[in-house]
């Protein structure tokens, strides 16, 4: 039997991958060597999942993997029209990152309402200034995305007295459908984006979305950064359509040094971190590795992307 033959498209620190010596071949590429290794790999593992050189380099010449897995939730980045027609399974890392962005979008919502960064702006100017904040317990959040991630948010918020409304592609038990997003939108003292990245969502929060939300209502975006027309959410900031935003995703990704998000006043930016607690990475190279034992004995995978639709679909 030939030993399989394992691609890994590199990013540093290296995926601890020492349960499967001896049982496969693990080769590395980055960006620029892809596309010459990839028709000689049986499986392809995405840990360098910023990079889009899957989709560049995918429709080329030659055979392709049996199996891609990306060690990210969204998959985005690496699918495109020639991998989503062929009979490759594409596997994500859905599971991890559940419970650390459903605590740091709470995180954010008690700063929030607490009214952290002024204290803490206000701190380093030595200035006293007493205010009273708002309380958590009792207001409303829709929580847009119903997959893992965004049902961890709904019931971290909901443990902190915050009425969570999800909203998800379709309507089902316990989860409204996009026929109801416009009036969730306009009650909601928090939106939280939470939505995987498709051709239905994105550019979903826009000039019009962000107008339908209270002066009183905050963004977080967790989701993906195209979730988002930026240009209008600066304006929807800027102008006091809507108190703030916490952007932890971007359409571009570092932030530019000139984007305005950086400085204007309400906005919290972070690094496309809500999800990494100290040993994420160990978990998601032992996620790939469990799954490899089950696509080694021929058993059924799990996090089985619909290429159609973009996501693991729910159950």
């Amino acid at each position: 039997m030939t030993t399989p033959t394992l691609l890994v498209l590199d990013a540093e620190p290296l995926p601890r991958l020492g349960r499967l010596a001896g049982r496969v071949r693990i080769e590395h590429a980055d960006e620029s060597t892809l596309a010459e290794r990839l028709p000689h790999a049986d499986v392809l593992l995405v840990w360098d999942f910023t990079s889009h050189a899957v989709r560049r380099a995918w429709p080329g010449e030659g055979p392709r993997p049996r199996w891609v897995h990306t060690a990210s939730a969204g998959v985005d980045h690496l699918l495109c029209p020639e991998l989503a027609a062929s009979d490759t399974v594409v596997t994500n890392a859905r599971g991890v990152f559940d419970g650390p962005i459903a605590e740091y979008v709470a995180g954010l919502v008690l700063a929030f309402a607490k009214d952290l960064p002024r204290t803490l702006r206000l701190q380093r100017e030595r200035t006293w200034l007493h205010r009273e904040t708002r309380r958590v317990a009792g207001t409303r959040a829709c929580v847009v995305g119903s997959g893992p991630i965004g049902r961890a948010v709904a019931g971290t918020l909901e443990a902190l007295g915050v009425r969570t409304a999800l909203v998800g592609r379709a309507a089902r038990d316990g989860v409204h459908g996009p026929e109801d997003l416009d009036r969730l939108l306009a009650r909601a003292d928090w939106v939280v984006a939470a939505a995987p990245l498709t051709e239905e969502t994105r550019g979903m929060f826009d000039a019009r979305r962000f107008g339908l939300m209270q002066p009183s209502a905050y963004f977080v975006n967790v989701g993906r950064g195209e979730l988002v027309v930026e240009g209008a959410l600066v304006r929807a900031v800027r102008d006091r359509w809507i108190a703030g935003a916490a952007l932890d995703v971007f359409a571009a990704e570092p932030l530019a040094d000139g984007s305005p998000l950086w400085e204007l006043e309400g906005v919290v930016v972070s690094p496309h971190m809500s999800g990494d607690t100290v040993g994420w990475r160990d978990e998601l190279a032992a996620q790939f590795v469990e799954l490899y034992e089950l696509w080694e004995a021929g058993g059924p995978l799990g996090n089985v992307v619909d290429k159609r639709r973009g996501y693991v679909p729910g159950h």
